[in-house]
Order: C-alpha cells, then structure tokens, then sequence
C-alpha cells in the first residue's frame, strides 16, 4: 500500500475532525470545556461512548486475542452489562443529585479533602498510563505504515499526532468532542464492518460456514469452566462488571460526558444503551479475529496478537480495505486520546488546582490556566508513550487492564465505602491506605503460585485490590455520620 495515499487520508480525515471542533467550539467557555454546558444529546453522548470505550487497542488486540483466549473475552463483555446498570441506577444519580462538575468531589463531602485530592490523583494516574498504552499501540502501527517510509521518527509522529489532538479539544472540550467521537465511532464501526464482509467473501465463506471453520480450530469457545483458571467464566463476569464501574462509572472522562447530558433520566438510557450495542460490537471484534485467524492460515501468514490485523489490512488486501483499516484504526484512537486528555486536564484544573473555588480568578486566568495544563498533559503523553514504546509489550490490552487493577481498584475502595457505609474516616491516612492496597496486590500477584497454588488471579485482581483498600478505610474510620 502505498504511504503517500495513506497519509493524503489522514490529513483530510483530520482536515474535516478540525472543521467540526470548529463548528461546534464557537463560543465556547470554560462550562463548555468541561461539561458541555450540561446540554449534550444523550444518543449523541451513547454512540460516541462506544469509540471512547473501546479504542484503538480494542480494534487490534481483541482479534489479535483469539487465537490465544477464543471468544473469552466475551465473558467480560458479559460482566460490562453489569457493571453498566450498577452505573445508571447507583451511581448516576448520586451525581445528578450533587450536580457534579468532578466526580470526585462527592468524595470531598462524604470523607474530607485528602480522600478527594487522593481520588482525583489516582484517577489521573489511571487514565495517563491507560491512555498513554492505546495511543502507543496506534501511533505504532501509523509509524510502521506510513510515516517510517518517510523517515520520520517515532517520537516526531506521536508529538504530530498530540499537536492534532490538541488543535480541535484546545478550545471547545467536551462540547466539541461528543460531536467529534459521533464521527469517529461512525468510521470505526463502518471500518469493522467492511473488514469483516471483505474476509468472508475473498475466502468465500457464509457466516455459518465461517463459525464452523472457526468452531474447528477450537476459536469459538465463549464459557470457561475450570474454577482455578484465570478464564473461569465467574471471575471474568465478576472482573468485567468492576471494571466497568471503576472505568466508566468512576472514569472523570467517561462519566464528564454522561453529566454532560441535561436530564438523568437521558443520561441512564444513554448507559444502558451503549452497554447494550457494546455487547454486538465486542462479538463482532471476536468474530473478525477468528476470520483473520483463519485467512492468516490460509496465506501462511505468520504474525499473530496486536500485529495480525496490521499485517493481513496494509499487505494482504486491496488499496481500497487498507484506506478503510487506516481510517478506522484512528477513529478509534482519537476518541480515547482526546477524551483523556480533555478529563485529565478538567480533573487537575478542579481537582487539584480548584480553580473554580478561587476568589478574584478571572474567567479568562482560569482559560489561560486550563490551557496551560491541556498542553502539559500533551507533553507529558508524549513521554509516556515512549516508555512503552522501550518496553515494546507484544498485546497492549493485557497491559491497560494491569494498570487498571492497580490504579482503579483504590478507586472502587473509595466510592464503595463512601456510598455502603455511613461511617467516617481519619481523613489524612487516605492516601496512605490507597497506595499500600496496590503494594500488596503487586506481592500477591506476583507470588500467587506460593500463596494459592494451583488457583490462579487473572482480572479480579482489581476487586482485590478495591476490596484491601474497603478494609483499610474501615480499619481507620471512626464515628457514623450524623443523619
């Protein structure tokens, strides 16, 4: 495929991204940046939620999977279904009712201004390496396809990349990128679904015929019934259900879109709506890692996990497909990267700063302020996207739900203290149960053959995690609340 053509793709596709960030960003304010003026679509926020939730890594590591894992990956797409009603029905309401700019704030009100600040903390470490890990893996496969033939280097492509991200989310926030994330899972899904259709008719193959070839080579397997493996289809129900609520539901950049919306009563169809059509999409991904796995075997192609979909888009098939895959493959990764760093830069402005609880401070400072700090999050992004880049992990997926065990399950620990008991905490030894919780995790999972034997901790790490860090607020609370 020739890179020329390639990248002409890009720059127009990022020439149209800019038009509506133009569009949508006029007169815009600091309200607008961060929560849309509380004014969003909610079917807008519920398609464009779908791009956010699933990004680029879910678009080359979910089929790139399938040999390895089958459909399991499923089981957690089960879980997410959960964990999404737990979000509607607890969690939406509690911020409606508080009329939240930060979501974190809650956390000011029931246990004190260290488990606020400690909250906010975790969640911008959390979103910066996950964010971080899917940006890498798409900036690698733009380097491999097309700016590498120009000798262009790989930190130059990702600060190109960031510098795009940053020209259309500088001015309008989360006001602009509900619009923009529309238009991004649009070219996703379409890209998927072209793929997909493409496969089955160059091998020509019925969808039924398809499943029976995959069902051959053992890739359709959904259930797994061996209690102490890491696949027992309970613990990855259980780890899919807390993943969703710590990742969204305690998520600034996922949940700022849903407040966005006016009413809750719209913000919880929008919840319930994405969890719904997610389930379709993360059966369709499985279903293309099968075929890819399949067309793989066929062409005697050897590439497998992350590189497999790359591979067989840009060197197996047409111009036509390529342009598509390209296409699709950033429409995935800038709803992850722009919506990060937009919730980043809101959670440290509110959260870490208060700028909004500043007297005297202008609504042009508190621009100038937030600006400032949008570009930091750039640079520090860049740096961060490096690193991975020299640890070169080959399934980035595993990665970002690593660092989610350890960085959202003091989260969960939290939210689930504040929101199930009405006791409260000696407030300034927060952040040190927060960061011991994950310490331990670290030694328990690293040493779980000594310490289980045969049973092994897969994603439930993260209700581990969330559970230790329970357990330690009430180990230093004190009196129940007043009621």
């Amino acid at each position: 495929m020739n890179p020329l053509l390639l990248f002409f793709f890009v720059v127009v596709y990022f020439l149209v991204l800019l038009s509506v960030a133009w569009y949508t960003g006029r007169g815009s304010n600091n309200e607008s940046f961060f929560i849309g003026n509380r004014n969003s679509n909610w079917m807008l926020v519920a398609f464009g939620m779908i791009g956010t939730s699933l990004s680029g890594v879910t678009f080359v590591s979910v089929p790139g999977g399938v040999a390895k894992d089958s459909f399991a990956y499923f089981q957690v797409t089960l879980g997410y279904l959960l964990g999404y009603a737990v979000i509607a029905y607890v969690l939406l309401p509690l911020y409606y009712r508080l009329q939240l700019t930060s979501i974190y704030h809650f956390l000011s009100t029931r246990l004190g201004e260290a488990s606020y600040k400690t909250g906010a903390s975790f969640f911008i470490l959390s979103r910066t390496l996950g964010a971080t890990a899917r940006l890498y893996l798409v900036v690698r496969i733009l380097q491999d396809a097309i700016l590498s033939s120009f000798g262009v280097p790989f930190w130059l492509t990702t600060l190109i990349i960031l510098a795009m991200i940053i020209l259309y989310t500088f001015k309008g926030g989360v006001k602009t990128i509900v619009w923009t994330d529309t238009l991004q899972t649009t070219c996703m899904l379409g890209g998927l679904v072209v793929c997909v259709v493409y496969i089955l008719q160059i091998m020509h193959l019925s969808f039924g015929q398809s499943i029976a070839a995959m069902g051959e080579k053992g890739y359709t397997k959904i259930f797994f019934t061996n209690p102490y493996g890491k696949m027992f289809f309970m613990k990855q129900v259980l780890a899919g259900a807390f993943i969703t609520i710590t990742m969204t539901g305690m998520d600034q950049e996922m949940m700022q879109k849903n407040i966005s919306v006016k009413k809750l009563g719209d913000s919880q169809k929008n919840v319930m709506t994405m969890a719904l059509v997610m389930m379709v999409v993360i059966l369709l991904f499985l279903f293309l890692g099968g075929l890819l796995y399949l067309f793989a075997g066929q062409q005697h192609i050897a590439a497998v996990g992350d590189k497999l979909f790359p591979t067989i888009a840009l060197g197996y098939m047409p111009s036509f497909v390529a342009i598509i895959f390209i296409i699709a493959l950033i429409s995935a990764l800038f709803p992850s990267a722009d919506g990060a760093i937009t919730a980043l830069t809101s959670s440290f402005c509110i959260d870490i700063l208060g700028i909004h609880k500043k007297e005297g401070l202008s609504e042009a400072k508190q621009k100038a302020i937030r600006q400032t700090v949008h570009i930091s999050f750039a640079i520090i992004f860049l740096f961060f996207v490096m690193v991975y880049k020299w640890c070169n992990n080959p399934s980035m997926i595993s990665v970002i739900l690593k660092v989610a065990a350890y960085t959202y399950g003091p989260l969960l620990g939290l939210f689930a203290y504040s929101i199930l008991t009405k006791k409260q905490v000696k407030d300034k030894w927060v952040p040190f149960v927060c960061v011991l919780s994950p310490v331990v995790c670290f030694f328990i999972d690293k040493y779980q053959q000594l310490l289980l034997g045969n049973f092994e901790i897969g994603l439930e790490l993260l209700i581990i995690n969330g559970l230790l860090t329970f357990l330690g607020l009430l180990a230093i609370s004190k009196q129940k609340l007043e009621i």
